[in-house]
């Protein structure tokens, strides 16, 4: 026994390793157990309109990021005859456009691509800093201290005191319609929040509706909660509607701009109006997540960053090692023998390219056909290398004229009976004739029908959208197939066949003993 624990800690360590590969992809990359998942992709498009003065222009326009629920996965612009040039490194991130000269209409146009993201939590700004309030007339003052000092009472932290505050602006009183007079409702609100010194900043945000054009951009505010800030790394943050005072961030609100600055600056033009239009696509999975982690080691090192072809080749490749545990099982615990001890898998790989009933079908007639022409060569007494080569020549050939009959039948699915392994084929018929004259046709029968049956529970199990799903996003289960495989070499015990054939024996035992 103590000869096994290294053997055994080996196979604790291969399964460690396998499933803590799997649990990492799936917990830091996204990756979900289940295939067929789909992401939500916004597209969303700048509109900008001016007129030019006919002399040199600069305009400048805020643009979104990376922010809480939303991933940006690229942006682009289309402004032909103008300079471009990102502003990333700026506290407000923003597009800028320039020309020498020019006149008339301009249209330039910004696109972002965003991946609608649950686990994007990325922390807003910091609070920012409250400004002394300006010099206001003494009637305005006493109005705006009289409003802060009621939600003062009727507030327990700065957040609910904000929602006080622009609840009261959308009402009718008198004193909020005298400070309406000379300002707009978000100068109001911001003057309210310096006066009652709560940190706060008007964003402006889009609210993402499928296929709209021409969409206005929503005024918000911002208010941080600095007093009673709870104790993590993100502090407390509430959005409230500027058009209706009510508070909370509404599902797929994107925030486009945060800086207390105009959504864009322009030199050298006036009329400028910006519109937005905006798409929702419906991406799988894997590709929104290949974007969002474009940039992570752990997502450059994985099957998903070869190309497409040799993606479709290893798919087929981690298929192998599940169609070798379905041989190992029907073989150490059943006890079925087949005709090759892998031959099976190959068998199956071949179906997963054809129809199943086509390629039984082809198979079948492979085997038979390439067994009657091996017993006319085994009268020829050939070598064995000759032989066999042989075998793969006529097995070709017997290939090629079945397509061209299948083709001319119209029977499609004949013509990938090209997916056959020809070499193995003519090794599996070399077998089969030698099993024939050594032990009868009777084993061939067994030997081929097991093979057939094995083939047929590995291609239904390689051919499960789930087994194909979890082998090719999660490689690291091959370490605990890789287990499970020493595990059953390991096993010498009776077989489920062993068990059936010596019921009889096992019953007459307990007879004689009774």
């Amino acid at each position: 026994m103590q000869q096994k624990i290294p053997f055994y800690l080996l196979v604790i360590l291969l399964i460690c390793l396998g499933m803590g590969s799997a649990v990492y992809r799936h917990i830091n990359l996204e990756i979900p157990w289940l295939p067929g998942e789909t992401r939500e992709v916004w597209s969303v498009e700048a509109r900008v309109e001016f007129t030019a003065l006919d002399e040199p222009v600069i305009a400048q326009m805020a643009i979104p990021e990376t922010q809480q629920g939303f991933t940006l996965l690229e942006q682009s612009t289309a402004s032909p005859g103008f300079g471009l040039s990102y502003l990333t490194e700026e506290d407000i991130p923003a597009v800028r456009w320039s020309t020498q000269e020019a006149a008339g209409k301009q249209v330039l146009y910004y696109r972002a691509q965003f991946l609608l993201d649950e686990q994007q939590q990325r922390p807003w700004p910091d609070a920012p800093e409250v400004l002394a309030a300006p010099i206001l007339s003494e009637t305005t003052a006493l109005v705006a201290e009289r409003l802060i000092e009621q939600a003062r009472q009727q507030s327990a932290d700065q957040i609910t005191m904000a929602a006080q505050l622009l609840n009261v602006l959308q009402s009718d009183d008198q004193q909020v319609q005298l400070l309406l007079q000379e300002r707009s409702v978000e100068e109001v609100a911001m003057l309210l929040m310096q006066l009652a010194a709560i940190p706060a900043r008007q964003v402006t945000a889009l609210q993402l509706k499928n296929s709209r054009r021409n969409q206005d951009s929503r005024a918000y505010l911002m208010v941080y909660d600095t007093v009673h800030e709870v104790e993590t790394e993100n502090q407390r943050v509430a959005f409230f509607n500027l058009a209706t005072g009510k508070e909370g961030r509404p599902q797929r609100l994107l925030v486009w701009e945060l800086g207390d600055r105009p959504l864009i600056d322009l030199e050298g033009g006036r009329n400028t109006r910006i519109s937005f239009s905006m798409q929702r696509d419906v991406a799988p999975v894997q590709q929104a997540l290949e974007q969002k982690y474009s940039d992570v080691s752990a997502m450059q090192i994985s099957l998903h960053s070869l190309p497409l072809e040799e993606q479709k080749l290893f798919r087929g490749l981690l298929l192998i090692p599940v169609g070798v545990m379905m041989v190992m099982l029907m073989r150490v615990l059943v006890g079925l023998r087949t005709s090759g001890t892998f031959m099976p898998v190959l068998i199956a790989l071949a179906l997963m390219q054809t129809a199943l009933g086509a390629g039984l079908a082809g198979f079948v007639l492979l085997v038979v056909s390439g067994l009657m022409v091996r017993s006319y060569l085994s009268r020829l007494n050939l070598l064995l290398v000759a032989r066999i080569s042989a075998v793969i020549i006529i097995v070709i050939l017997l290939t090629a004229t079945f397509s061209v009959i299948a083709y001319n039948l119209r029977i499609v699915e004949g013509l990938n009976i090209i997916f056959f392994p020809m070499i193995i084929i003519a090794w599996t018929i070399e077998r089969m004739s030698l099993l024939w004259e050594e032990e009868g046709g009777g084993e061939v029968m067994k030997q081929g029908g097991g093979s057939l049956l094995v083939a047929l529970l590995a291609y239904v199990v390689m051919s499960n959208q789930y087994v194909q799903h979890l082998t090719f996003n999660f490689p690291g289960l091959q370490l605990v197939l890789l287990a499970m495989v020493l595990l059953l070499g390991s096993y010498t015990g009776y077989r489920l066949i062993e068990l059936f054939r010596f019921s009889a024996l096992h019953g007459r035992s307990r007879g004689s003993s009774e």
